[in-house]
């Protein structure tokens, strides 16, 4: 009987246990599908949509979130607690954690607590978020957006200025920064450098187009000279012909050859001071007959007695008039000398 009873016992106690488990198993459960939907399943499709994935029902949260940040900025300094409260869970929904500015969670469980410190659900909920913002926030980083990786981590940092992954993030930031500008930097050198390159091969060229010209221009004008003197020598060889031609013509027409022959003479004045004194004298002159018959290059070669008759001898001679000298046929110019006497008893 004690058997039984005991057997009987265990049976109801176990019955009446079930309903206990099962409502503990409920309310796990309903925890768990909390933590997915509110939780996991917001953080698995943002790496979706990081590594290229874009869920539908993603897509037309974030074209909501869009539709909505496009519109009038939200006024926060006018809203109460519960509007903030509300308008941070449909952010937080809508994975605008940081962003945009205005319109994220983030600022509005600020805002919450700027006017209700200490509220728990703020609080929780920037707690409880935060390693997700610093993910959005390293994001902005690697894409080196970096005025807004720099908002972003300044309002991390208005949530919890201690923590440490604040330091990882503006380290990385640092570091994207100098990298960029140390790309951009080689950008600029590499830049340079192909300008110079560009402007040295431009000048080499330029260089060598003007030594080109230079060296067709004296070729052109060694080639001009060149034909100068052969169409010069040409000349000559066909003139040649053609002059000894007339030499012969003159010669067999009778060419004349001989001296000047005086055609008008002149007599010398008798200077008034040698009449006077009864002087006598002479004067040898020197000259050229030109082939016109005058004389020219009057000169005294010698006189007796000396500067007394020599400018009457000479202007005598300079009104002579010859027949001038001929040389084969042609007149030429000859030089003659002249003893011109004076004497009282002419």
């Amino acid at each position: 009987m004690d058997t039984r009873y005991m057997l009987q016992a265990r049976r109801c106690a176990r019955g009446a246990a079930r309903p206990v488990i099962v409502a503990i198993l409920a309310i796990f459960a309903a925890l768990a599908i909390a933590a997915y939907l509110l939780i996991f399943r917001p953080v698995q499709e943002q790496r979706a949509l990081d590594v290229g994935g874009a869920p539908a029902t993603t897509a037309v949260v974030n074209q909501a979130a869009t539709a909505a940040a496009t519109t009038a900025t939200t006024n926060l300094q006018a809203m109460d607690v519960n509007q903030l409260l509300t308008e941070a869970g449909k952010a937080l929904k809508a994975q605008r954690l940081l962003a945009p500015v205005g319109n994220n969670a983030f600022e509005y469980y600020l805002r919450v607590l700027a006017k209700q410190p200490g509220n728990a659900v703020a609080t929780s909920a920037l707690r409880e978020t935060f390693p997700y913002a610093a993910t959005s926030a390293e994001q902005a980083v690697n894409s080196r957006d970096f005025n807004e990786a720099q908002r972003e981590i300044d309002l991390l940092a208005k949530a919890d200025p201690a923590n440490f992954t604040l330091t990882i993030l503006r380290s990385k930031l640092d570091a994207q920064r100098k990298l960029a500008n140390q790309q951009q930097q080689q950008a600029q050198d590499q830049q340079k450098a192909a300008q110079l390159v560009a402007q040295r091969a431009a000048t080499e060229k330029e260089n060598a187009a003007k030594a080109a010209a230079q060296q067709a221009q004296l070729a052109a004008e060694q080639q001009a000279k060149a034909r100068q003197q052969q169409a010069g020598e040409q000349q000559r060889k066909q003139a040649a012909p053609a002059q000894a031609t007339a030499k012969t013509a003159t010669a067999a027409a009778g060419g004349e050859n001989a001296d000047a022959v005086l055609l008008k003479p002149a007599s010398p004045n008798y200077p008034t001071a040698a009449l006077r004194a009864g002087q006598s004298g002479w004067v040898m002159v020197g000259f050229t007959i030109s082939p016109e018959g005058r004389t020219t290059d009057i000169h005294v070669i010698e006189a007796q007695p000396r500067h007394v008759f020599d400018r009457a001898a000479v202007d005598a001679v300079s009104r002579y008039r010859f027949k001038p000298a001929m040389h084969d046929g042609v007149a030429v110019a000859s030089n003659k000398q002249q003893k011109i006497e004076f004497s009282t008893g002419r």
